[in-house]
């Protein structure tokens, strides 16, 4: 296939010129441009999921002279049919020059990093509620669609091999996964049956599964799909992975008739990496009804020598761990609560007295929906403060994709690593979705209505934004003197506004 058959680029920078060869789109560069330089290696920056770029040179003292480098667009299914949450929503992985990206229809793009052109395209047109993404590890990509798991060339992106993941579980899968030590960790994200959640590993050389664990052991009366894993794991090197697990989807009335602890749903699980034998978890919501995912990337930092993994969710809570058993250091509350948080517990201990209609804040779409960033003894979170209304005890909140608020907003916070304590704390006019990224003095993030954010990590200040061509519910990745938006939430419904890979370089 074709580049003029998948995809399109605008080249702006550097003077670039399409010229159309026996059906190849070729970029004619001037002598000055930049060559391909920096890497973003890993879903979340490095393996303990900090997302603080390796060797970014974008700075508070260059990030105004960010200028569009170049942008890939997506055609065809993807673009013009997009998926329920948009088209893009993986992170890009950035090595050797190329960058690595997955659409919502499960289709990989490897793309060069100083032109924006396309290398190869792995085509599987299998729409996701992602986030998916890909991994990229010793000349191998890997990746998955909603019943299968991949590997492919790095350099060719011809299929290495393939595996039908049905057999794992009656869910889908869709996690951008990590791979480490020769196993390639991945997970369902939703599942329609009871006890359907599962945590995977596979074999990287050949893709045979080496071991699943159930996130919901046995089948819960009133449950109708059991919770999955939305985010990368995070891989430890003592020998352990750990996820952070989805919510149960329950309603009101069934967490009030038949309250149930629900393990391991809403809850940061730690297995043995090699075997998946569980190690400890830490369960953040018990019973939960409001779709309150502890979906965030685990990060693995320490406290004073103490090993600690530190979880969020959509309960709009952040909750740090000791490593090494489970227990709970600390947790603090970021963004906006309303008095709700302990519903799920009153109905557990049968002291509920719920009447419809009722508001929870934050709400189903609100709370920690993207993953967090790490620097020094500073954990920054982007929290999205959005409400959802009950009004029939019956429903099961999470099974549609629409929010019933008109109230989108945000904040960026940051907290001390060994207390949890608030040190400063940034409101922004729309939900920011991009996950917080630490490009040296600066910390990144994206609003949902299409606007690069760039604020100083000391004072929370913000100190450039940037409108860009459509909306953005992805995480970005900052590469050398590059940074990747992959521009492609739900169509804001302006005609020509397509999804796209951008590209902005500070020169």
């Amino acid at each position: 296939m074709s580049q003029l058959e998948t995809g399109s680029i605008r080249r702006i920078a550097f003077g670039f010129v399409p010229l159309l060869m026996a059906g190849v789109l070729v970029a004619a560069c001037s002598s000055t441009a930049a060559p391909p330089s920096g890497s973003w290696p890993y879903p979340n920056a490095d393996i303990a999921n900090t997302r603080n770029a390796p060797d970014s040179t974008i700075s508070s003292a260059n990030v105004s002279t960010l200028k569009e480098a170049w942008a890939f667009k997506l055609t065809g299914a993807t673009g013009s049919k997009p998926a329920q949450f948009g088209s893009l929503a993986a992170t890009p992985i950035v090595e050797n020059g190329v960058v690595y990206i997955q659409d919502l229809h499960s289709n990989v793009y490897a793309l060069s990093l100083a032109t924006g052109m396309l290398i190869w395209k792995y085509t599987l047109n299998a729409p996701t509620l992602g986030p998916n993404g890909v991994a990229v590890v010793d000349g191998r990509v890997y990746g998955d669609s909603p019943t299968s798991a991949f590997s492919l060339s790095a350099a060719t992106g011809r299929k290495i091999w393939a595996i039908n993941l049905q057999n794992e579980n009656a869910g889908t899968f869709g996690i951008q996964p990590q791979v480490v030590n020769g196993r390639v960790y991945m997970a369902t994200t939703a599942a329609p049956v009871p006890g359907g959640g599962v945590l995977v590993a596979l074999d990287a050389v050949n893709g045979e599964p080496l071991w699943h664990f159930n996130t919901v052991p046995g089948t819960d009366a009133g449950v109708e799909v059991a919770g999955g894993a939305w985010q990368t794991p995070l891989v430890s090197s003592d020998g352990s992975v750990t996820y952070g697990v989805g919510n149960p989807y329950q309603s009101a009335a069934s967490a009030v008739a038949h309250p149930s602890q629900l393990l391991y749903t809403d809850s940061v699980v730690n297995l043995d990496a090699a075997t998946g034998t569980l190690r400890w978890y830490y369960q953040g919501v018990p019973n939960d009804f409001k779709d309150y995912d502890l979906q965030a990337s685990p990060i693995a930092t320490q406290i004073h020598a103490v090993p600690i993994v530190i979880g969020a969710g959509k309960m709009g809570y952040v909750y740090a761990m000791d490593a090494r058993s489970g227990s709970l250091l600390w947790k603090t509350s970021v963004g906006e609560h309303n008095g709700h948080d302990e519903e799920s517990v009153l109905a557990l201990e049968h002291m509920s007295d719920l009447r419809t209609p009722f508001t929870l804040l934050p709400g189903a779409y609100g709370g920690v929906l993207a993953n967090m960033a790490l620097a020094g003894t500073t954990l920054y979170v982007v929290v999205c403060n959005q409400p959802y209304t009950i009004t029939n005890l019956d429903q099961v909140v999470g099974l549609s994709v629409e929010s019933n608020s008109n109230h989108p907003a945000g904040e960026v916070e940051a907290l001390d690593v060994a207390t949890g304590k608030v040190e400063w704390d940034t409101k922004v006019p729309e939900l920011p979705l991009g996950a917080a990224t630490v490009s040296n003095d600066l910390l990144f993030t994206t609003l949902y209505n299409g606007v690069l954010v760039a604020l100083n990590r000391n004072t929370g200040a913000i100190v450039y934004s940037h409108r860009l061509p459509t909306s953005t519910n992805a995480p970005i990745a900052v590469a050398g003197d590059t940074v990747l938006i992959p521009a492609g939430g739900p169509f804001l419904g302006v005609k020509g506004h397509d999804p796209q890979l951008v590209a902005y370089t500070a020169p």
